[in-house]
């Protein structure tokens, strides 16, 4: 599995960590920055991960912030995505069990480093459900057609 990373300056040391969490477990991991602590935009990140998500270049999207609220909005306008804000195991698991979700803002002001990561593997580590949760995540994916 393939996956983005992005963060603003808040997020930064955050993403650094979870960057090298992924890689020690295997994973593949397209860094799209910020490499500093120098002031950015959190909207520009998101959308590097997310289009690269919506197109198809990766599998899944991890983005961070200071809240992960911005990054979740931000992420989100993009057709395709399915954005999240996660901070516990419980949600990390229905997001992608239930809503399919493709992409995961976190908070690095919010967590921890270890929280982050029990979150992040749990939500790699998930499945969607199909089924019933099939039938809504289509009325969502309608809905971006609708708008779009």
């Amino acid at each position: 599995m393939r996956i983005a990373a992005g963060a603003d300056h808040a997020g930064w040391p955050l993403k650094e960590g979870l960057v090298r969490f992924l890689m020690d477990r295997g994973w593949d991991v397209e860094d799209f920055g910020t490499f500093s602590d120098e002031s950015v935009d959190y909207p520009d990140y998101a959308q590097k991960v997310a289009r690269a998500v919506a197109d198809g270049q990766v599998d899944r999207g991890l983005l961070l912030c200071g809240t992960g609220l911005g990054m979740c909005i931000s992420a989100n306008k993009v057709t395709g995505v399915r954005a999240v804000t996660v901070h516990d195991v419980i949600s990390a698991r229905l997001a992608r069990q239930h809503n399919d979700a493709n992409v995961i803002t976190m908070g690095a002001r919010l967590v921890t480093e270890e929280v982050a990561k029990e979150v992040l593997a749990t939500w790699l580590d998930t499945e969607f459900a199909g089924g019933r949760h099939q039938r809504r995540v289509e009325k969502i994916q309608a809905l971006e057609s609708q708008e779009f």
